[in-house]
């Protein structure tokens, strides 16, 4: 269990630094992505690629970013696994309206062993709650857009 709850947080870890091969590698060919509970678009199929495509949008666009798992619950059944955990995501812009914004709940993950490694085949964010400056993702899109 140590080695899939280890591959979820460098997925987190990788995220933070920008680290988008790695974050790429960790992730099975096809991903579903569901943050649903949060901006209310449907679960989606993605490819490794193009989820960092589309983080590539605003995560670079804050100064930085900490994301915070805990809690690890995680069961294994053979080459698939199921792991549930906390997660706090802080993202930090200098802003008038404020340099914070936080999100925080908790994730349910399936991981899938491929070639001895543990990758993430599923990732569903179950939002609780988001707190400080909600207009700061805007304002990292509007970042992104103007340094590329």
């Amino acid at each position: 269990m140590d080695k899939i709850n280890q591959t979820v947080s460098q997925l987190f870890v990788a995220s933070d630094n920008r680290e988008w091969t790695k974050v790429e590698h960790i992730f099975a060919d096809q991903v579903e992505l569901d943050y649903s509970s949060m901006n209310g678009n449907p679960a989606v199929v993605l490819s490794p690629k193009q989820i960092t495509d589309s983080w590539k949008n605003i995560l670079p666009g804050f100064t930085s970013t900490h994301h915070q798992l805990g809690n690890f619950i995680t069961q294994v059944n053979g080459n698939t696994a199921e792991v549930f955990c906390y997660g706090t995501a802080t993202h930090y812009l200098e802003h008038e309206a404020g340099n914070i914004w936080t999100v925080v709940g908790s994730y349910n993950l399936e991981l899938k062993e491929v070639d001895g490694a543990w990758r993430v085949s599923k990732m569903k964010l179950n939002f609780k709650y988001q707190d400080g400056n909600t207009q700061l993702p805007q304002a990292a899109m509007e970042n992104v857009k103007k340094n590329n």
